[in-house]
């Protein structure tokens, strides 16, 4: 230390709250304590009058809130003791050095005055404050905004990074540290970069600064160029930058193309991820430049020769070729043929026999099979396959093995409102339309003559391959009773038969050969009849006279009061004009489900 300089008796660093907490204690001691605290005092006090006056007078020549010069005299490792001049050194954090490892003894460096003395008895300085004050002051001065200058990355903070800006405390956002995304900005603290000054304000004493627009700016000259200087169709090396789900983004060496996930390969891909790695160096072909709005189209299929050039002549139609199923769809499998070349099997082109409802119930992805080719669409490139055609038409074979009149035995696999499925052999059914049941009733609904599981005999009516439909014949299995009519029942004849269904105007009666005949309300009895069901109920045994055989309509009427042992011609003529005139229009010979819907329609009443 200097002559006449008082080195002071406290350690720099050492709080306050430390200090008094050397004076708080006990009562009993409080005593020992100001003693202390008065020896403390005079040990300072100079031992002369000389050494007086030069206190006083270097205590004068500083003020307070000024940037004086000073010398690094001392340094440990938390800091650095500094000479000002003054009868004692302060104290300089090593926080405060922008390198304090760089800093050596003997260093002049300019320090803020804050305190002349503080409680150690030491000047208050900050080399901190006076970098910050400089700084500000040739910022605001020299600089101002749009000045480039240089930033060491101090620490990161909310938001951003605190940037020094030659000694100035400039605040950095997160979104202005690069051009892209920064996952972490921890890996730029310690760094110096240029920064841009983009605003400035005077009256809160901060500044915000960018990187990312000298970035910009920079990016941009090199992308014109860039662009200027790149042809379509030509090769162009660039490295993966990103991966997205529809594509990937490459990095030309200052101008970014997009290479769209339909021009990865020719072959189908479901991600980009599949053939493409972030970091990877590729070679590109150039399918696209927009100048104006800087977009660049890449492809990397265009390498090679488009495999849908030769389809037609490697694949013709009728042809078979094996693939892989690559994509199940609810209306049809997709089979690749070879890198690039998929072909589509439809449901409709899988069984010659079964209804498929979805292609996964018959085929599963990465299954190998042999299908046929349909057809080929080159232009929209599309390929039409079939897995039954690799066999021979079922129905063509049915149609040589069962002519039209042939008889079958079959089982009812399903019937529907308007008829009856019957299995012939290996999943092919022929159907019997309720028109096709019976000779001598009209059939509503296949379920009054047949049930699912039954076995039935029918004949074959008609075999169409194309539209892969048989007709059957439930009836045409039988002799149709209307052929000799007159043999069976003639006008006047007694028979008897079983009461099968009953309408308002009248009863049907089942007879032999499964022929049905109506006593109308009017033949039921020589009393007049209110209601049918009053005389006679379903199930019941009945006589009754034949009064009419209609062979054009196929009807047949009967009447219960004409039956008597002397029943005259006369009185047979008679009744039959007397049925012919009680039948009104829309009452007929037929079954219960045609008088429902004739009713229905009259707007009858049923009893």
């Amino acid at each position: 230390m200097e002559a006449g300089r008082i080195e002071s008796a406290i350690v720099p660093g050492v709080t306050d709250n430390q200090q008094s907490t050397k004076t708080r204690t006990q009562n009993n001691m409080a005593e020992e304590t100001k003693f202390e605290e008065s020896f403390l005092d005079f040990s300072n006090i100079p031992s002369s009058m000389d050494e007086l006056l030069q206190s006083s007078e270097s205590t004068n020549a500083f003020t307070k809130g000024k940037i004086v010069e000073g010398k690094i005299v001392a340094k440990r490792p938390d800091g650095a003791l500094v000479d000002i001049g003054y009868k004692a050194e302060g104290f300089v954090p090593a926080s405060e050095f922008l390198k304090f490892d760089e800093a050596n003894i003997g260093d002049k460096i300019d320090v803020y005055l804050e305190e002349i003395e503080n409680r150690n008895n030491m000047p208050e300085i900050s080399l901190e404050k006076a970098y910050s004050i400089k700084a500000w002051n040739r910022i605001t001065t020299e600089y101002g905004e749009g000045h480039v200058v240089k930033g060491f990355m101090r620490h990161r903070v909310k938001g951003g990074i605190m940037v020094d800006v030659e000694g100035f405390p400039a605040f950095l956002p997160g979104s202005q540290l690069d051009v892209g995304p920064v996952h972490n900005m921890d890996d730029y603290i310690g760094k110096e970069f240029d920064v841009k000054i983009i605003k400035i304000n005077l009256d809160r004493r901060n500044i915000v600064v960018s990187r990312r627009e000298l970035l910009e700016e920079t990016l941009k000259d090199q992308r014109s160029k860039l662009l200027g200087e790149m042809k379509v169709d030509e090769l162009r090396k660039g490295v993966v930058k990103n991966i997205t789900d529809f594509g990937a983004f490459i990095d030309l060496g200052g101008v970014d193309g997009l290479l769209h996930i339909t021009d990865i390969s020719w072959g189908r891909i479901s991600h980009p991820s599949e053939v493409l790695k972030v970091g990877e160096e590729i070679e590109v072909v150039i399918i696209g430049i927009d100048k104006e709005k800087e977009r660049v189209s890449l492809g990397l299929k265009q390498k090679t020769r488009n495999p849908w050039d030769d389809v037609v002549s490697k694949y013709p139609k009728g042809s078979k070729i094996n693939g892989k199923v690559v994509n199940i769809m609810p209306y049809g499998a997709f089979v690749e043929i070879e890198t690039g070349v998929e072909g589509l099997i439809h449901v409709s082109e899988m069984s010659w026999t079964k209804r498929v409802s979805k292609a996964s119930d018959v085929l599963s992805i990465g299954e190998e099979v042999e299908a046929v080719v349909l057809d080929i669409d080159r232009d929209s490139r599309k390929i039409s396959l079939g897995l039954r055609q690799k066999e021979r038409n079922p129905w063509e074979v049915l149609a040589e093995k069962y002519p039209v009149g042939r008889r079958i035995t079959g089982k009812v696999r399903n019937m529907t409102s308007y008829g009856a499925f019957v299995e012939i052999e290996n999943d092919i059914d022929g159907m019997i339309h309720v028109s096709e049941m019976s000779w001598t009733r009209t059939i509503n609904n296949p379920n009054e003559v047949l049930k699912p599981g039954q076995e039935v005999e029918a004949i074959i009516l008609d075999i169409n391959p194309e539209q892969q439909r048989i007709s059957l014949g439930l009836k045409q299995a039988e002799t149709d009773p209307w052929a000799n009519i007159n043999d069976l029942y003639k006008v006047g004849d007694v028979v008897k038969g079983k009461v099968t269904k009953i309408a308002a105007f009248g009863a049907f009666v089942e007879l032999t050969n499964k022929i049905d005949g109506l006593i109308h309300i009017s033949q039921l009895s020589r009393d007049r009849v209110e209601k049918v069901k009053d005389v006679l109920n379903v199930g019941d045994e009945v006589e009754a006279r034949v009064i009419k055989v209609d062979t054009d309509e196929r009807r047949i009427g009967l009447s219960i009061k004409a039956v008597g042992e002397n029943f005259s011609p006369e009185d047979l003529k008679a009744a039959e004009e007397e049925y012919t005139a009680a039948l009104k229009p829309g009452e007929a010979m037929v079954d219960m489900g045609e008088v429902f819907s004739s009713e229905a329609m009259a707007g009858l009443k049923l009893d």
